[in-house]
């Protein structure tokens, strides 16, 4: 694992327990999946890439636009899918079938099983195990530049 990736899973570890809030990206206070990766670019790079549109919870799926996939490929290197995510890597899932993807999370490991952090809705900033149902919904996979 690289130096970066290592920094970004610690980063990202430092987010666990910050309540769920929709468009929101401060560390404690409140985020949401996008903010806790925009949290995590800001702590490595310093100031983020673009500005972020308000956006609503159901952003991108009336058009069936890949809206979150296109900034993911404009500011992160993609790769292969299918290959098992390394810690550090950007995970992007979509939800249900026929849905646009629009949920991400950072990989980890914890105990030698891997693992992702996510900001749930409803819940909070969470390490959960990257079990099969939610490594059967990762449509993309991207490593920091």
């Amino acid at each position: 694992m690289s130096t970066r990736a290592d920094r970004a899973v610690e980063i990202a570890r430092g987010w666990i327990g910050t309540p769920y809030c929709h468009q929101a990206s401060a560390r404690g206070a409140g985020t949401d999946c996008l903010g806790l990766l925009r949290g995590v670019w800001r702590e490595l790079y310093g100031a983020e890439p673009e500005a972020v549109p308000a956006y609503t919870r159901d952003w991108s799926e009336p058009e069936g636009d890949e809206r979150l996939w296109r900034a993911a490929r404009r500011h992160l290197v993609e790769c292969e899918p299918r290959c098992v995510a390394r810690p550090g890597d950007v995970i992007l899932f979509r939800m249900r079938a026929g849905a646009v993807a629009k949920h991400l999370g950072i990989a980890a490991a914890r105990g030698g099983s891997p693992t992702f952090i996510h900001a749930y809705s409803g819940h909070c900033v969470v390490e959960s195990a990257f079990s099969a149902p939610w490594a059967r919904r990762v449509v993309a996979r991207f490593e920091f530049p």
